[in-house]
């Protein structure tokens, strides 16, 4: 009796002391994100709309 008493006391015990931790920490650098994004769609954009005007200027070119 005194024996199964001291094992139902034991074993929860057992099992808190096993049980993992985890610890979250923030860090002391900043954080950096390198945006080397490059934008050409403008440029395009605007060199197609200058060709078709020319062409609807100059319907004789081609």
């Amino acid at each position: 009796m005194t024996l199964r008493l001291l094992a139902t006391a034991f074993v929860p015990l057992a099992l808190m002391a096993c049980s993992p931790t985890v610890k979250i920490e923030p860090s002391d650098k900043p954080i950096v994100i390198n945006l080397n994004v490059k934008i050409d769609q403008e440029v395009r954009v605007r060199l197609d709309k200058d060709v078709e005007d020319l062409i609807a200027n100059n319907p004789d070119l081609f």
